[in-house]
C-alpha cells in the first residue's frame, strides 16, 4: 500500500469552511478532504492523530481504487472488510489494523452524521483484536550487570536503585524533591528502620511507601555527593539544574545500552521490581499499593510474569 501526498491538505483549508461550500460529496477523495477539513478539526484531534488518519485513510482509497471503487456511494461492508484482509496479508500488526480500522469507522459516522451517505456500512466493522505484547522485566542477571554499570556514579546509581527498589515511574521519580524522603539516621536492614518517599501519583495523589536498605543506601550516596544548589529537586543535572523526564531517561537508556539489554526501557525496570517481588513471596496487595495501582487485577499480570521468571532462574543456575 502507498501513501498519498497529504501535506497539502493541511496547508490550505480555510477553517471557517462550512458544508455549503464543499458540496457536493461524490468521490473518496473528496470525503477524506471534507473529513480532514471539517470532521477533524470538529473533534479537536491532535496533529498526529490527524496525518495517522489521513494516511490510514489514504491506504484505504488506494486500495479501493485498486479494486475500481471510486464513487464513494458504491464502498459496501464486503469490500471495507476485504481491505481488513488485505492489511492481515501485508503483514500488519494487529495495533496497527486496529487503528486504521477505527480510522475507518470514525470516518464514515461523520459522513453518515453530515448526511453525506444515508448508510454506515462501516458501523458494522469489527476491529482485530490487539494483543498486547507481555511485559518485558529484567532477569536477575540483568539488572545486576545494569547495577554494577552504574555503581561507580552516585546520582546515577541511587536513579536505576530507587526505580528497582520501588517500581515508580519515571514521571513520579522527576518531581521527587527532598522534602520527599525521610532516611533513618542509620540504615540495617530491620524491617522497622526504614526509609519513606512521598510519591505524587497521577491526578495529583500522594502516596507515602517504604525504601529498603539498598535504596536508602544508594540515596544517601547521593546526598552526599548532591551539588548545593538553590531549588530542592532530588536530582540535579551537572548543570545543577533539576533533572527533567526525558534526562533520567537518557541515563537509564546509556546504561542499558552499555551492558547489551535489548528491548528495555525506563518502565521496564517497574516491572522488573513487582516481577521479582511477586516470584520471590511478596504479596500482590503489596506490591499494588507499592506501585499505585487503582486495581488489584492490573497488578495479577505480574503473577504469570513471575513463573516466567522462576523457570529461567532454574534454567540459569541449575546445580
Amino acid at each position: 500500500m502507498l501513501y498519498f501526498d497529504v501535506g497539502h491538505l493541511f496547508t490550505s483549508f480555510d477553517p471557517l469552511t462550512t458544508m455549503e461550500e464543499i458540496e457536493p460529496i461524490e468521490t473518496l477523495r473528496q470525503a477524506l478532504t471534507l473529513f480532514v477539513r471539517v470532521g477533524m478539526p470538529a473533534r479537536n484531534l491532535s496533529p498526529r492523530t490527524r496525518t495517522e488518519y489521513t494516511n490510514d485513510l489514504t491506504d484505504l482509497i488506494t486500495y479501493l481504487q485498486q479494486q475500481g471503487i471510486v464513487p464513494l456511494a458504491r464502498v459496501t461492508l464486503q469490500h471495507l472488510t476485504g481491505y481488513q484482509a488485505e492489511m492481515d496479508k501485508c503483514g500488519y500488526q494487529p495495533s496497527t489494523r486496529s487503528r486504521k480500522t477505527h480510522a475507518i469507522k470514525s470516518w464514515f459516522r461523520f459522513l453518515y452524521d453530515q448526511g453525506v451517505i444515508t448508510d454506515n456500512v462501516a458501523s458494522r466493522l469489527v476491529p482485530p483484536r490487539a494483543v498486547k505484547p507481555e511485559p518485558r522485566f529484567l532477569s536477575e542477571a540483568e539488572y545486576q550487570r545494569l547495577l554494577r554499570a552504574c555503581s561507580h556514579h552516585p546520582r546515577d546509581a541511587a536513579i536505576i536503585e530507587l526505580f528497582l527498589q520501588t517500581g515508580m515511574r519515571l514521571s513520579e521519580l522527576a518531581r521527587l524533591t527532598l522534602g520527599d524522603l525521610e532516611l533513618p539516621a542509620k540504615i540495617t536492614r530491620d524491617p522497622d528502620n526504614m526509609g519513606t518517599v512521598h510519591i505524587t501519583r497521577k491526578g495529583g495523589k500522594v502516596d507515602t511507601i517504604p525504601l529498603n536498605y539498598k535504596a536508602c543506601q544508594s540515596l544517601t550516596a547521593w546526598l552526599k555527593a548532591r551539588p548545593r544548589v538553590e531549588h530542592d529537586a532530588l536530582f540535579v543535572t551537572k548543570f545543577s539544574t533539576p533533572m527533567g523526564k526525558r534526562a533520567i531517561q537518557q541515563v537509564v537508556q546509556k546504561y542499558m545500552e552499555e551492558v547489551g539489554l535489548q528491548n528495555a526501557s525506563v518502565h521496564t525496570l517497574r516491572h522488573t521490581m513487582a516481577t521479582h517481588h511477586i516470584a520471590r513471596g511478596t504479596d500482590a496487595k503489596t506490591i499494588q499499593e507499592t506501585l499505585g495501582h487503582a486495581s488489584l487485577t492490573t497488578t495479577t499480570i505480574y503473577i504469570s510474569l513471575a513463573k516466567k521468571a522462576q523457570r529461567k532462574a532454574l534454567q540459569e543456575h541449575a546445580l
